[in-house]
């Protein structure tokens, strides 16, 4: 429980952390939202009117303050230009973009998991070459020329074999789920095979340092089979520092996701951020990326919380030290 404590503190200090930053560099970038609303050619006297109408000229502690005040009672604000909430703005964006990560990552721990293990248990070095060269050349792939690539060999009316859309995303959204998910295989696609290769390449290095380590052999000597021990035990043994690549690229995902929604033609939150921020729509920009970062942030208190469950090295040493103390 203390150390659970002691990892939410931390998760709050760096959420405030980062808020402070993100309110900060949005309000150093040139031009404001009301430039943009009163156009290229207007007065400044224009320009003035609407930043105060819009609360642009008040202190800025004073605007953060409302801000984060704001999001304490869950209210991520409106947004400037639109007149929409920023909470159902960044909703309907986030209904394509997170399950478009999760879909990513399940392809990627698909391809990553069971590549890297059939690299470790060839027994040809002509096959573990092979499985090296898939791995760089996978991850070496840019997300968007992968993404091309694969509208030009199954993006429907352009491709080689026109199996799936690959632009946009259904007018009735997840009401009509299995368009919804034809819409998504292909931008999966894109970002899965990349960080499937990364994965397979991990797995591949942290099987290999066990493989002929004690505890491989002593569970051969129980009788197993290398196949049965380097997947029983050395998977096992492996897992705490695969949960910590997994999260990682789980995390980094966002960025790739980013470019390829806007490859796609896909509404997300980072199709909708790159829109923002051509607006200087700072309230719906400060708000969309302080979620992204409380998602960095929670992937990485969870990876913290599985190690502690993963790895029982870890209650010992902390016991050891506590008594210690």
């Amino acid at each position: 429980m203390r150390f659970v404590l002691k990892r939410l503190a931390l998760f709050v200090i760096a959420l405030l952390g980062l808020s402070v930053v993100i309110f900060a560099a949005l309000r150093i970038l040139p031009g404001d939202v009301a430039s943009v609303m009163a156009g290229v050619n207007s007065p400044p006297e224009r320009v003035a009117q609407l930043r105060e109408q819009l609360g642009l000229n008040r202190p800025l502690i004073a605007q953060y303050f409302d801000w984060m005040g704001a999001l304490i009672h869950g209210d991520f604000g409106t947004s400037i230009l639109t007149g929409r909430s920023v909470t159902s703005l960044v909703g309907s964006r986030a209904a394509i973009t997170f399950p478009l990560i999760i879909l990513g990552m399940l392809i990627a721990l698909v391809i990553g998991l069971p590549l890297g293990c059939a690299a470790v248990l060839a027994r040809s070095e002509r096959v573990r070459s092979v499985f090296h060269v898939l791995a760089i050349i996978g991850g070496a792939i840019p997300a968007l020329w992968g993404g091309l690539l694969l509208i030009l060999l199954f993006g429907r009316g352009v491709g080689l074999i026109g199996i799936f859309p690959s632009q946009g995303f259904p007018l009735d959204g997840w009401g009509a789920p299995g368009s919804a998910m034809l819409s998504l295989i292909l931008p999966a696609l894109s970002v899965g095979v990349i960080v499937g290769a990364t994965i397979m390449r991990y797995t591949r290095s942290a099987l290999d340092d066990l493989a002929g380590s004690g505890y491989i052999d002593m569970a051969r000597s129980c009788g197993m089979t290398r196949t049965q021990a380097v997947l029983h035990v050395g998977l096992r043994l492996a897992t705490p520092q695969l949960v910590s690549v997994i999260g990682l690229t789980f995390a980094s995902m966002i960025t790739g996701v980013m470019v390829i929604e806007n490859l796609f033609a896909l509404p997300g939150i980072g199709n909708g951020l790159v829109t923002d921020v051509g607006n200087r729509d700072l309230i719906a920009v400060q708000s969309e990326l302080f979620l992204l970062a409380a998602f960095f942030l929670l992937i990485g208190l969870v990876v913290d919380l599985l190690h502690r469950v993963l790895d029982p090295r870890l209650k010992t040493a902390a016991t050891i030290t506590e008594v210690t103390a």
